[in-house]
């Protein structure tokens, strides 16, 4: 398939690259103007997408969603696919999705859960939402990108979904963190903390897959001096997307509302621009 791909960041450049591996023709286009292998570059995004089959996108925030949403539906052919893989609010994944069906094009939201690990493995989970016929036209190329994509629902049930996981994500991992912490305390070692709750009622993902303890478990971020797999930035984006959400929608969430300060607080005292798993070691100096 002839596919675009705008925005070729952290985990926009290995998704677009491992299409073109699979033998796909890719063209990128982000406003920082890097390259990747296998991936022609556009001077501009309607030179990206004016010609694609399917049009990737991976962006920041609902706003930049938006504003890259309206450049590409006045450039893309009609009939197009369009898969924003971005992590935005419900109500921005909506509105795009209205503004391609204006434009006679097909669309998903399926943002991702699985880091940069992941986005480079061709390991990503896409969480989907959209009309049933546009997700079985997009499996093949999230087959590519990923090992599980699953359909969650109508316009912005991707978006949803992945809030939602990741508000569990952050209050366990702050769990974990400060079960950890205790245990120092406690003077209990972290290989006989992990050996125990690993294989107890305390397991979870971020402590069997993501131990943020350095030297215990399996390799993780902990193992590479916290160099972000999810940075802790991204952490507090999300949990404030679900906070948001509850707010929005009255749903009671007191632990993601606190889960979202804690990782506020952290970001602000040295957190940003490491994993967010390294709250474990801002528990321990503090």
């Amino acid at each position: 398939m002839k596919i675009g791909f705008i925005g070729l960041g952290n985990m926009g450049a290995p998704m677009a690259a491992n299409l073109s591996a699979a033998g796909h023709a890719v063209i990128g286009f982000d406003t920082a103007g890097v390259t990747v292998e296998g991936v022609v570059p556009a001077a501009t995004i309607a030179e990206a997408v004016s010609t694609a089959e399917a049009i990737f996108t991976m962006l920041p925030n609902g706003a930049i969603v938006r504003a890259v949403h309206a450049e590409i539906v006045a450039a893309a052919r009609p009939g197009a696919l369009l898969v924003d893989c971005s992590t935005i609010d419900v109500e921005s994944a909506r509105a795009v999705h209205d503004l391609a069906l204006d434009a006679d094009l097909i669309s998903l939201d399926a943002p991702v859960s699985g880091g940069t690990g992941g986005a480079a493995a061709g390991t990503l989970t896409f969480m989907v939402g959209g009309a049933e016929g546009a997700f079985e036209v997009a499996k093949p190329l999230f087959d590519i990108m990923g090992s599980k994509a699953v359909h969650c629902g109508a316009a912005g049930a991707g978006q949803a979904a992945k809030i939602c996981n990741n508000m569990i994500l952050g209050i366990s991992m702050i769990a974990v963190c400060e079960g950890f912490h205790l245990a120092d305390s406690l003077g209990l070692s972290r290989q006989a903390m992990f050996d125990v709750a690993s294989t107890s009622s305390g397991a979870c993902w971020s402590l069997n897959t993501y131990c943020p303890a350095p030297g215990v478990g399996p390799k993780t971020a902990a193992d590479n001096g916290y160099r972000p797999g999810f940075a802790t930035e991204l952490m507090l984006k999300d949990l404030t997307l679900a906070a948001d959400a509850a707010r929005a929608t009255g749903a009671h969430a007191a632990l993601g509302e606190h889960a979202r300060a804690i990782y506020a607080a952290f970001d602000a005292e040295g957190g940003r621009g490491r994993d967010f798993s390294a709250l474990l070691e801002h528990l321990s100096k503090a």
